[in-house]
């Protein structure tokens, strides 16, 4: 049996889709787990996470929005717990008709004195709604009356606190079906459900929390095998990143880097994408641009090997002049695209045709969408490609949209063009070519700045020279980058507000936020 440590952090990683958590359920059933008695302790556990929340008499009157399933029935436990602390409490309950289980905690909730209302009216009052009109796996749209009556809800200033998702929202694709609460928390029961974690999800949810309730780890395996999707947590994010070395090594066995970026018009990519580089750790870094950017960037970081390039007319680089007796595959990896433009077309071809890992952002990725994805089938070594949802767009026209569904939509994307495809955005979704897909499930809108992209692609590209060198998998790494990365804009945001982290002085971050979460 796990440690209850252990447990918790392989549970935290786990997302699954409706019909899995439903297999989930239906084997804890089967094993003699009564339904009523999981009611009753998710029901519990909820109404102590709400007296903890939201204390008594800070909170005084509670609306719980009762639906037909076992979501409703999870309410009503809530309502009746919360009743006999002292908490006032009324019930919306808009359908009538109710799953047996539920139907029996209704009468029992009623038998209480505790008033029950068809329309949402008589809740305007309340200090605090709970919402468990719907619970996984609602797949139809939600319709009159109870549309406007979540609409008028939604107008209220009370804090609404969602069990187990938003009602209305899809669990798999984060879809609004018609209309959907938009909740101040919401506590995930059991497993993290694949909705959550989509983008179009975020101003739905609000706070998000896992309320663990002891599934068994056998159960999930028994279900998921190998899980198709995770979550980035801090400890598995500390625990894949390369950070301990050995007693006696070199630099060039903690990766050789190359960087290829930059041009006289965009001198700036090349700089962001070299310190987001060296805050990697990554033993030696090359970093080649148009020969006008190496005073520039000898200024910045003395401790690289800068390489100024032959440069066109308009500053991009024109050719890779290498030092003697290097070539491209001397480097354990390659980060190209930021501030290169398409004037570097043949630079890029040149570096799809070498065998070395490589990621590929801006320029790099525009590049390719010219050139075609298909070119990637041919390397050898793992590419990794960091596009936002405009240039995912551009590189898999016929992939699903990631404004409707990511977590497919970058899955199909990196099956297709066999790469690591880390799809930028609130919720970075990392997707390697045999499926497997990582959500990084935190960040920030303080990083929807020019340049922090930029920071990304070396961070990463440092990352990646010291993986192959020890042997890491790519997406892996590539997961443990966004979670660098977006923690970094969190802890920046802390300390400086939003409007405060430019991309330089996320660089400044990336340091101190990975000692803070390695203590």
């Amino acid at each position: 049996m796990l440690p209850e440590r252990s447990r918790r952090k392989q549970i935290e990683q786990v997302v699954v889709t409706a019909e899995q958590m439903r297999q989930i359920e239906a084997r804890i059933f089967a094993a003699g787990m009564p339904v009523a008695a999981l009611m009753e302790k998710v029901g519990g556990a909820i109404a102590r996470r709400v007296q903890t929340l939201y204390p008594y008499p800070q909170i005084r009157r509670v609306g719980v929005l009762v639906g037909p399933g076992h979501n409703g029935g999870d309410a009503l436990v809530v309502a009746r717990e919360l009743h006999f602390q002292g908490y006032e409490v009324l019930v919306y309950r808009p359908i009538a008709k109710l799953k047996e289980l539920t139907d029996q905690h209704a009468q029992y909730v009623k038998s209480l004195g505790i008033p029950h209302f068809e329309a949402i009216a008589p809740l305007q009052d309340c200090d605090l709604l709970i919402d468990g009109l719907f619970g996984f796996g609602m797949e139809r749209q939600i319709t009159e009356p109870i549309a406007s009556d979540i609409h008028q809800l939604d107008r209220w200033s009370m804090p609404i606190l969602s069990i187990d998702l938003p009602s209305g929202l899809h669990t798999d694709t984060g879809e609004v079906l018609g209309k959907a609460v938009k909740a101040t928390r919401t506590f995930c029961l059991g497993l993290w459900k694949q909705g959550l974690l989509q983008d179009r999800a975020l101003e739905y949810i609000g706070t998000a929390e896992l309320l663990d309730f002891d599934i068994p780890t056998a159960d999930i395996h028994a279900v998921l095998e190998a899980p198709k999707v995770k979550r980035v947590t801090s400890d598995l994010a500390i625990a894949t990143l390369p950070l301990t070395r050995p007693p006696v090594t070199h630099k060039y066995k903690q990766g050789h880097l190359l960087l290829i970026c930059g041009s006289r018009r965009y001198a700036g990519g090349a700089l962001l994408t070299a310190l987001g580089a060296r805050a990697s750790g990554v033993g030696m870094l090359s970093i080649a641009v148009p020969e006008s950017l190496k005073p520039l960037l000898n200024a910045q970081l003395p401790e690289a090997l800068v390489v100024g390039c032959a440069e066109t007319d308009n500053g991009a680089i024109a050719q890779l002049d290498l030092p003697e007796g290097t070539d491209l595959e001397s480097f354990q990896a390659i980060a190209c695209g930021p501030g290169l433009t398409l004037e570097a077309t043949p630079i890029i071809q040149g570096v799809l045709n070498n065998d070395c890992p490589l990621v590929l952002d801006a320029d790099g990725l525009n590049i390719l969408a010219i050139l075609g994805t298909q070119k990637l089938s041919r390397r050898s070594s793992p590419t990794v490609l960091t596009p936002h949802a405009g240039e995912f767009k551009r590189l898999f026209p016929d992939a699903p949209s990631p404004m409707q569904d990511r977590i497919s939509a970058v899955r199909e994307a990196a099956q297709t063009s066999k790469a690591v495809v880390l799809l930028k955005g609130a919720r970075t979704a990392i997707a390697n070519p045999s499926g497997q897909v990582w959500i990084n499930p935190e960040s920030t809108p303080a990083l929807a700045r020019g340049g922090s992209g930029d920071v990304l692609t070396g961070l990463l590209g440092g990352l990646l020279a010291q993986a192959t060198a020890q042997h890491i998998s790519v997406d892996a790494i590539a997961a443990c980058a966004a979670w660098w990365h977006s923690q970094a804009g969190i802890l920046a945001e802390r300390e400086r507000t939003q409007m405060g982290v430019d991309a330089f002085t996320l660089t400044q971050f990336l340091i101190p936020v990975l000692h803070q979460s390695v203590g």
